[in-house]
């Protein structure tokens, strides 16, 4: 017998009424996140040794550009999503609430200085 209510069942909210909303966040961005890490790994592996306005002109091309950036606004949607469900699991009190906001300022500082540092090398600067 189930203590859950027939409309949090039908709608399929846990306790929180979130929980479906991060599992598919977390399942959609890992799989947008696999072809666009094999493109950031080959890109990487492909400059090793390149000299530094072969790298410039590589990062400047706006297909690479908007892939990089893809790569780490996903990557870090996908972190802290991961983040957070390990901090709400396993974090209590006081403790929970502080780490749950370094877990969004520490993304979005991470996202901000990495997408300026992209847009910089996009558009020459």
């Amino acid at each position: 017998m189930s203590m859950r209510a027939p409309l949090g069942r039908a709608l399929g909210l846990g306790s929180a009424r979130d929980g479906t909303g991060s599992f598919w966040h977390m399942r959609l961005t890992s799989i947008a996140n696999i072809p666009l890490t094999i493109f950031f790994v080959w890109i990487v592996v492909s400059l090793v040794g390149s000299p530094y306005e072969e790298v410039v002109a590589t990062l400047s091309s706006p297909l690479v550009a908007i892939a990089m950036t893809l790569v780490i606004v996903l990557a870090l949607i996908h972190m802290k999503i991961g983040m957070q469900e390990i901090i709400v699991d396993y974090a209590h009190g006081g403790t929970k609430f502080v780490l749950l906001i370094l877990n969004t300022f520490f993304s979005v500082v991470i996202g901000a200085a990495s997408v300026f540092a992209i847009l910089k090398i996009g558009f020459g600067g």
